[in-house]
């Protein structure tokens, strides 16, 4: 039996993220382009109205939910067969997507940002995704610094899912995501996906999100763009150390790399 996994694809509908940024603001381009990754294979799409790439700006609530609740809701109309998420840290962002179709909630702030944002998640029955994150996006690059990357990685996800449990949301509603890239040098991330088996012991599964990023144009000298080869290199490591949730920009490539390994390393 081939071991399971699900790809969620990436919908930044946002003019300023590190892989995309500007060509899916547009919301006819944005639900465009989440139709052909759910054709491709994403069991979930991720939307966002926010970058959170290194040093990215906020966005007020009013502008980020005016740019996402119209795509969600098309995608919701469409049935693709997908599950939706809103990727976000604000409690009325999140409501509003709610309301339009979404029944994830990917905050890379852990729930730290709005606390209060627990309360919802609790009481619309949606699923949630807490990362660790060092920092804030506008500083999380400056000279990250760990004792030992894995095992603060790991207490911050156990307290993270306590605080969550605690709020009213139950344990088998909770992805955990090791936050690659967000406040982590090169070495802290090869050392995260080195050691991803710690993290997966915790009992959650486990989300990867390693797609395009900077640490691996570090490795291999490629830009943006270039970078699939790599991100599907991560991606089926991390499959093979047990991560079940692969977030990504290309689904196609990624998918058909993780069912080849799935395949082969098994339930």
């Amino acid at each position: 039996m081939a071991r399971a996994f699900t790809v969620m694809g990436v919908v930044n509908v946002t003019p300023d993220s590190f892989s995309d940024g500007g060509r899916f603001l547009d919301e006819e381009a944005a639900v465009a382009h989440a139709l052909t990754l759910a054709a491709q294979g994403a069991e979930i799409l991720d939307i966002g109205g926010e970058s959170t790439r290194p040093g990215a700006e906020p966005v007020g609530e009013e502008e980020e939910r005016r740019r996402v609740v119209g795509v969600i809701e098309r995608l919701a109309a469409a049935d693709t067969g997908a599950e939706l998420s809103i990727d976000t840290s604000k409690r009325g962002v999140a409501a509003a997507a709610l309301d339009a179709g979404a029944t994830w909630v990917n905050d890379v702030t852990a729930l730290r940002s709005a606390p209060e944002l627990a309360g919802l998640i609790a009481d619309r029955g949606a699923m949630c995704c807490l990362m660790h994150m060092l920092g804030e996006p506008r500083t999380m690059q400056e000279n990250p610094r760990y004792g030992d990357v894995v095992d603060e990685v790991r207490a911050f996800l156990e307290e993270r899912l306590a605080f969550a449990v605690a709020e009213g949301i139950p344990e088998a509603r909770v992805v955990l995501d090791p936050g690659i890239g967000f406040g982590k040098a090169v070495e802290h991330n090869l050392e995260l996906l080195r050691r991803l088996d710690e993290l997966v012991a915790i009992g959650r599964p486990v989300m990867v999100g390693t797609s395009r990023k900077s640490f691996l144009g570090r490795l291999t000298g490629r830009a943006v763009d270039d970078r699939v080869p790599a991100t599907i290199a991560s991606n089926v490591l991390a499959l093979e150390r047990g991560a079940s949730l692969f977030r990504v920009h290309d689904v196609a490539p990624v998918h058909e790399a993780l069912t080849v390994a799935a395949a082969t390393v098994g339930p």
